[in-house]
């Protein structure tokens, strides 16, 4: 299938196609934010080791890795609707598929179904972060991104909401698949609210737009060639590395940091993270109109540096407390880097999307190691090396940003 020819939209026209694609951004915020909860259920209902549960990590962000390529193929191919839609279609059935795992009470079938969800939500994803970034005017594409992303912020702090009441709220001398029966109704729910979103989507207007074509850029290389693009692709790994680890390790941490403090309770404080995540990120879209976005992101780099660190230093109360604000600081990374990392692509922009899309796959990074660090050291104790990614994000921020001819 070949794409529509892309052509000129007035801006007012652009409202309700900008809309549309925004919305998208709740729902892979809502699909993570249960993620991280999901992985600390299972390590008391299936009696997993912390370093074997974030193989559910490894498999969300496995299939961003091995799927962002051909998701770019396929864009350049088709249309952002097409695109937009298949994703909704996979990350419904990857939903669906949580209910036979949970009958079966198996965590390797979780994990493939993981990563069939986290496949839709990559083509999603490369289609909508691709689509927001053209809707209006290049130096407006960093704002408009951290403004998408605020509504993946909502879906992010709701699912440890959900999760907290949902999973770790019933009877726990339950055993067996009864003891996941919030797990399969849960992700029923979400597909089929999926599908629904999917079929309003279908009927809605969404105009091919073209990207800004700069001159002197060679849009058969310049995705690989560029030095900031390049640099951008592998800082946004090392982010996301560092985002999925902070996730994953945040209900364990809490508990053994906060003396007394129950799983459930960890996972309504890990809310109230993600809701200062929430927060950052519409504090950050305001900031952009005043600030550079590579000053925010030289700033909230560093400061996270130092909060990790404190983690790491298991100083009780106050270390869940900087675990808390590092979500805060996370806020702008993702849609910051995005932005810096393909400005000037020119007709090169789709496919860069797709390989910086590719980065979230940094996400397999960390939470294995942090898992065997956690095992050996203690929770608190993994959080060194959320702290070594941070610096190369206020690096990148101070330095590697900077677009060259």
């Amino acid at each position: 299938m070949k794409a529509a020819p892309a052509r000129e939209v007035e801006p007012a026209s652009l409202r309700g196609p900008l809309s549309i694609a925004i919305s998208t951004f709740f729902v892979w915020g809502l699909a993570y934010g249960l993620l991280d909860v999901l992985n600390k259920h299972f390590q008391e209902t299936l009696s997993v080791g912390k370093a074997q549960s974030t193989w559910l990590q490894m498999a969300y962000f496995g299939a961003y890795l091995l799927v962002s390529l051909p998701a770019g193929q396929l864009l350049q191919r088709t249309s952002y609707r097409f695109c937009i839609l298949a994703g909704l279609g996979l990350a419904a059935a990857g939903a669906f598929l949580f209910v036979p795992s949970a009958e079966a009470f198996s965590f390797p079938l979780f994990v493939g179904s993981t990563f069939v969800l986290a496949a839709g939500l990559c083509v999603l994803e490369t289609a909508a972060d691709t689509y927001v970034n053209v809707l209006g005017p290049p130096d407006g594409a960093e704002r408009r991104l951290n403004l998408a992303q605020s509504f993946n912020g909502l879906g992010v702090f709701l699912g440890p909401l959900i999760g907290g009441a949902v999973f770790f709220g019933g009877d726990h001398s339950v055993t067996g698949h009864l003891a996941l029966r919030g797990v399969e109704i849960t992700y029923a729910v979400i597909g089929v609210a999926v599908l629904i979103f999917a079929a309003g989507v279908s009927r809605a207007r969404l105009p091919e737009i073209a990207a800004p074509v700069h001159e002197g850029v060679d849009a058969a290389n310049a995705s690989l060639a560029r030095r900031h693009f390049v640099l951008g692709v592998i800082t946004q790994a090392l982010y996301i590395g560092a985002q999925v680890g902070c996730g994953a390790f945040f209900i364990n941490a809490a508990t053994e940091s906060w003396r007394g403090m129950s799983s459930q309770q960890a996972a309504f404080l890990l809310s109230l993270a993600l809701f200062g995540y929430l927060v950052g990120r519409f504090v950050s879209t305001a900031l952009l109109t005043r600030f550079k976005p590579r000053a925010i992101l030289l700033v909230y780099g560093l400061a996270n540096v130092v909060l990790t660190l404190l983690v790491a230093a298991n100083l009780g109360k106050a270390s869940a407390v900087a675990l808390v604000a590092v979500f805060f600081f996370m806020s702008t990374m993702f849609p910051t880097l995005f932005g810096l990392g393909v400005k000037d692509l020119g007709a090169a922009t789709k496919r860069g999307s797709s390989v910086m899309v590719m980065a979230i796959g940094g996400g397999v990074l960390l939470p294995y190691p942090m898992g065997l660090i956690a095992e050996a050291y203690g929770s608190p104790a993994a959080f060194v090396l959320p702290a070594i990614c941070f610096a190369a994000v206020a690096l990148y921020g101070w330095k590697g940003a900077e677009v060259r001819p």
